[in-house]
Order: structure tokens, then sequence, then C-alpha cells
């Protein structure tokens, strides 16, 4: 499926549409999700939050998304949190240099390039504007930071541009008061904010996100633990080097031919990929891209990015960062306090591996990945336990009490799940209607209910029917939805 049909289908049922869109010449870059796109944003966090935060006993925090100017002064991001732009001489239109040559030439464009060097790759490729064709000016530099200013004297402060720094500025207090043995992540699901230069493609590029952050804390000297990391080890990983080869090999096979720093890198890769197996991304359909030097952040000592191949090309999902000491250290001497840690009496400066997940281009590929099209029916093949909706119920026809004792199963159902109730068009159409948004179970009453207490419960995958007691729905229902877990 393309790009096309899934903004498609979210325009048409209401998963995602554009913010303030009943307003003309509103800015790009801002998305609202209807009830069915929170529902399903809502079940694939908690998916991340069993699979990923709980099965590794992480802490989550939720902090603030205002921070003061000198964390921001810490962590390089008012130096260096700059996207290149150009803009046009005749109609003043802004882009990027790299996403013009990269649709100009059908090839990837470094991140890290200097502006004379997107400039010149702008002159062999005889980009233009895109609006009108004119000449374009050369690369200047923009920070994303959205300014904010703090009380009546209006004190400088940002929209955090990433959830990370919080926890990092939380993290003595929390190694003081929750008891904390290295390793340990700590995790956070929230709002961040970039003033994109030239957002496009929905979900895909925004200006306000959501990340599902994980940042892990440990002493490096213990990185490769052969009891705590052992898990993950023997899961093929399919790696792409910086020189374009691909890589599929075991975690552990990876770490001896130099493509992993650590055992704790192969462990967090490897649970990444199971938790977005059980999303519903293929593993054949995933890759981790090694990051070389000149491209990963200069704080980075060793960076993946997790992508997955979309109709739009390979999409980056997850960032995975070494982040070193970097981060800790640099707030240490900011702020004056005291970062370290004393992990079996010796004191350290904990190092850190970061998982930053985008939740919104995580749900567009859940979307695309799971939409079907069987001649001319079209369904959404999600799993069952991130469906927006797990059941439908229907009356088979709105007469002869059969209305009145299918609003009775809805009850039943809705203190457990969610669920919702049609009688509107045909049996048929309902299902239709039902496979469009991936409700994976429907509940029809017809008038054998009214003989036996029985309903038909329909599959939508395979739209298979069987006969089930009203007694035995909750039940059916919950096994058909339980989420798995993750056993090594």
């Amino acid at each position: 499926m393309s790009f096309d049909e899934v903004a498609r289908l979210a325009q048409q049922k209401g998963l995602f549409f554009k913010s303030a869109d009943s307003y003309p010449n509103s800015p790009a870059g801002f998305w609202d999700y209807g009830p069915l796109g929170v529902a399903l944003r809502s079940n694939v966090v908690s998916l991340w939050r069993r699979l990923i935060v709980k099965r590794d006993a992480m802490m989550e925090i939720d902090g603030s998304q205002i921070l003061p100017k000198a964390v921001f002064e810490a962590s390089g991001h008012l130096s260096g949190f700059t996207d290149p732009f150009v803009r046009c001489a005749k109609c003043s239109s802004v882009f990027r240099p790299d996403k013009l040559v990269e649709e100009k030439t059908k090839k990837q464009v470094p991140e890290k390039l200097q502006d004379s060097e997107y400039d010149s790759l702008m002159a062999q490729a005889g980009v233009k504007c895109l609006k009108c064709g004119s000449p374009l000016s050369g690369t200047s530099r923009f920070n994303m930071m959205f300014r904010v200013g703090i009380g009546p004297i209006q004190e400088e402060a940002y929209l955090r541009p990433e959830t990370c720094q919080s926890i990092f500025v939380d993290i003595p207090f929390l190694f003081k008061t929750q008891r904390v043995k290295l390793p340990v992540g700590v995790a956070q699901i929230g709002r961040s904010f970039r003033n994109e230069i030239a957002p496009r493609q929905g979900l895909l590029r925004l200006r306000e996100l959501n990340q599902a952050e994980v940042e892990v804390f440990f002493n490096p000297k213990r990185a490769d633990d052969p009891d705590r990391f052992a898990p993950g080890q023997e899961d093929v990983l399919t790696i792409q080097s910086p020189d374009g080869a691909s890589h599929s090999l075991k975690a552990s096979e990876a770490l001896e031919k130099g493509l992993l720093p650590s055992r704790l890198t192969g462990y967090y890769l490897a649970l990444l990929l199971r938790f977005y197996e059980a999303a519903g991304l293929p593993r054949d359909r995933l890759r981790f891209r090694m990051l070389s030097a000149e491209d990963r952040a200069f704080y980075s000592k060793a960076a993946y990015d997790l992508e997955v191949q979309l109709s739009v090309g390979w999409l980056e999902l997850v960032a995975c960062n070494y982040r070193g000491d970097y981060d800790l250290g640099r707030h240490a001497a900011v702020s004056g306090s005291d970062f370290t840690f004393d992990d079996g009496g010796e004191k350290v400066l904990p190092h850190v591996f970061e998982l930053s997940l985008g939740v919104d281009r995580s749900v567009y590929a859940i979307i695309e990945t799971a939409m079907r099209a069987d001649g001319e029916r079209r369904y959404l093949a999600l799993r069952p336990y991130i469906a927006p909706v797990k059941a439908g119920v229907f009356p088979l026809v709105n007469k002869d009490g059969l209305q009145e004792v299918a609003k009775d199963v809805f009850r039943i159902l809705q203190d457990s799940f969610d669920v919702q109730y049609d009688e509107s068009g045909s049996i048929g159409r309902r299902y239709a209607r039902a496979d469009e948004v991936g409700v994976p179970l429907c509940v029809t009453v017809d008038y054998d209910t009214l003989k036996d207490r029985t309903v038909t419960l329909r599959s939508r995958d395979d739209r298979a029917q069987e006969r089930v007691p009203i007694d035995a729905l909750t039940e059916r229902l919950a096994a058909a939805t339980r989420a798995p877990t993750i056993s090594w």
C-alpha cells in the first residue's frame, strides 16, 4: 500500500488529520489524532510499556516539556541543534537542501555536510525552487528549538526538542530516591517540539511529535556482563554497515565482528526487534543502519537507526545511540550537581545507551504494513491487541427484539474491552466498515440468539464464523486480544 492510500484512510476514518484544518493557511507539521488514532497510538504505547519498560524493570518518569536555557547550553542544543535551509529568491519559499537533492537525484544525502557541500550538490543536481522554478539562495542554518518566555520578565526557556534531556537532569534525584542499581533503564513517553523547516508527509515529519524514549545507564566496565545481557545474543540482526554492506547475523556474531560495541547493545537492539515484530512489522522489512563517524552526532560513540521498508522507502523509527558519558558530564559541569553513582563501591559517571522511538512514525508504519486488499475488499490486519476497537456488536436486523439483545451484549463487553455498536446498513456493510479500521472480531445477534443465547463470532482476516454462547464471549475476546510476552 502507498502513502497516499494510508493518508486517504486516515482522513476518511478520522485516524489522524491536519491540525486546525478548518482555518486556511494553517502551518504545516501539526497533526491531530481522532478517536481511532488515539486508541491505536495508546495501544502501541501500552505494548511498548509491557514488552520493553516493564519487562526490563525500567523506571518511567514524566518530565516537564519546558526546560531552562542552561539545560540546552549544557546539552549543546543552543549551538548545535540546527538544520540547513535555502530560500527562493523570488517567492521566498523555504526548503531543506538535502531533501531537494534527494528528490532530484533519488539518492540519499549525508546529514552532516558543510553548507558549502550542500551548495555544491544542489548546483550539480540543477536544483530550483519547487514552487516557481527560480534560483535558490546559498545554504544557511536554523536552530529548530521553540523559544518561550517564562513569567512577566520573560525568562528565556525552550520547549524540549527531545525527551531525553528531562531524564538526564532528573537522574541524580532518581539515583538518590529509587534505590537504583546499574544498569538501569529510565523511560519516558511524551511530546517533543522541533521547528522543522519544511515538514511534509503527515506523521512522518512533525513539529510536535510523540516520543517513547529509553535511556539505559550503565557502568561501561560491565557492558559485557555475560549473565545480565545473555538474552538476545542468539537473535539475528540485520545491520547495514556504513560501507553499504548488509549483514544478517546473531548479535553475538555482530559483537565479534566489531559491528556492535557491547553485549548490552546487542541485548537492547534484539529487544527492539521483538517489540516491533509483536506490533506487526515483519522482521524481513526491518534493519539497523549503522551510522558512520561522519553521520552520527558528535556525542555518539556508536549509532544505529532502526528502519522499516515502506512505500516511502526506508523510514527511521528508532535512533539507537551509545552516548557515552557526554550528557551526564556536561550537566554536571554546568549545573554543579553530582551526577556520579556508587556502583558496588566504585564511584562511576554512568554511560548511556539510548533508544529514542518515534511513536507517530511507528503508528504510520503499523497502519501501512497492516493494509490489505482482496479484490474490492479493504481491511487492516492489525494485531488484535493493538487494534483500536476489539469487537463490533451488530444486530442482524433492527426488529423483533434483536436490537435490545445486541445492546445487552454490547454493555457486557464494554466493561472489559473497547467495542463498538453498529446497527446501520446491511450486515455486510457493517462488516466492511469494521474491517476497514482493523476490528478483529464481530459479534452478530440473530434469530438463533433468541433461541439458544449464542451469537455469530466472525474473524476479520479469514472471515470465518462460529457460534459462541453469550456467556463465553468475554473469555473468548480476552484470549483473542491478549498481548504477547517476550521469552528469550
